[in-house]
């Protein structure tokens, strides 16, 4: 059964390929192999009792990232239609793109290492659109969007879900990862917008007319002020409480819905309705929703046959170097979730093996986390980024993905260096 999973997997992940091919929207042949994969999993043999309550668990796992990208998407959503990205818009003076294509990408690894790199990757992508009118632009930017929010994440212990596991787990501490893996982080960053930099060299845009005076300036402001302030309090709120960061994120929703409502009271029935929290739900791309919950699904069903763990220990004993498996997990988290990934090795290596901030450890947050950039589904934020501005997974693979793997291979180039030297 556990090759039967693996065939199902790899027909499953070729049809959300070639979805554009094939007319089909990304979400039903995610869907169908996460069901199916389990299907198999519950007829190998397993005891129906003990393998629905795993699948429980990990439906509890990956809901928590759903109701995160729900919250997230449907904050930025209500930012949006109260114009307040049109507040942002207009204090970026510069029309060019070359100077823009810096802004947004530094921005965007700097906050992701504040926020998490899935809230950035929404947040940035939906500005970008607001600001460039061609589409094309907007897609290689997106791009590049994903590959500083997965960069900008793996050096802070609240940026990436991978390096969060190894810092709860005691593999790493907060202020060693950030300096050690700063500098390795930025170089994933810059090698790419540097090889990007002379496509939009000498070219101009010009800003999108949005539907100024509609909103209320004062309204607006109260929208993306409470937004930001909200998804800023996010990483704290997890840290204060060690509560799931989905439970922040419905706080923040909460809080802004309450905010909204207030603000829109005595209002016309018509205009409270476009502007409330419900209209922005609507909005959201929920296809993209029920694409992640099918992929993980199907990543879950295949540790379940112990698929991952046997790929760790097979790499484990063929290549028997540490910076060699630090690669590969990270090559592969492009294809698999690598979160579960981080997880089989956690369990692989005990501390006494590996001690806390162990160089091995650094590595590994290092490439899990930026090796997701490979492939636009290989990590959170190039899902929601992709159900956003609707990338075609072949494009990025022709376009993003060499791009993403210089920076990932400069990135490695950078920590070996600093290892030597220290």
């Amino acid at each position: 059964m556990t090759a039967f999973a693996i065939i199902v997997f790899i027909i499953g992940y070729s049809a959300i390929a070639f979805g554009h091919f094939l007319k089909l929207d990304k979400a039903a042949p995610a869907l169908l192999t996460g069901v199916f994969c389990w299907t198999l999993y519950m007829l190998s043999g397993v005891e129906a009792e003990p393998a629905i309550e795993e699948l429980l668990h990990h439906l509890s796992e990956i809901a928590s990232i759903l109701f995160f990208l729900l919250g997230a998407m449907t904050i930025v959503e209500l930012i949006d239609s109260h114009d307040g990205f049109t507040i942002i818009t207009d204090k970026i003076k510069t029309k060019s793109k070359v100077r823009l294509l810096w802004i947004i990408s530094l921005l965007t690894f700097v906050t992701s290492a504040l926020l998490d790199n899935l809230t950035t990757a929404i947040v940035m992508t939906s500005l970008c659109g607001k600001i460039l009118n061609e589409k094309n632009d907007r897609l290689w930017f997106t791009g590049m969007i994903i590959i500083a929010a997965n960069a900008g994440g793996a050096f802070s212990p609240l940026g990436d879900v991978t390096t969060t596991m190894l810092w709860i787990g005691g593999q790493i501490t907060a202020k060693n990862i950030i300096v050690q893996l700063f500098f390795p982080s930025l170089a994933v960053c810059l090698v790419p917008l540097l090889i990007l930099s002379p496509r939009f060299r000498g070219k101009t845009f010009t800003s999108p007319k949005g539907d100024k005076g509609i909103i209320n300036r004062k309204d607006a402001n109260t929208v993306l002020i409470a937004g930001v302030l909200l998804l800023l309090f996010v990483p704290v709120f997890k840290t204060l409480t060690h509560l799931p960061p989905f439970m922040g994120i419905l706080l923040a929703l909460g809080i802004l819905w309450i905010i909204v409502a207030v603000i829109h009271s005595g209002k016309p029935k018509e205009e409270k309705k476009r502007l409330s929290v419900a209209h922005a739900l609507q909005k959201v791309d929920s296809p993209s929703i029920l694409f992640f919950l099918g992929i993980l699904l199907a990543v879950s069903a295949l540790q379940m046959f112990g698929v991952l763990k046997q790929m760790a220990d097979f790499l484990n004993n063929s290549l028997g170097n540490d910076y060699a498996i630090g690669i590969a997990l990270g090559l592969i988290s492009s294809i698999l979730d690598n979160v579960p990934l981080v997880a089989a090795v956690q369990n692989m290596y005990d501390l006494s093996t590996f001690p806390t901030d162990h160089p091995f450890w650094e590595f590994l947050a290092l490439t899990t986390g930026t090796g997701g950039s490979a492939i636009i589904i290989g990590s959170a934020a190039g899902v929601a980024a992709m159900g956003i501005e609707k990338i075609d997974f072949g494009w990025y693979l022709r376009n993003i993905s060499w791009l993403a793997l210089a920076g990932f291979f400069a990135g490695i180039l950078v920590f070996m260096g600093q290892v030597w030297l220290t």
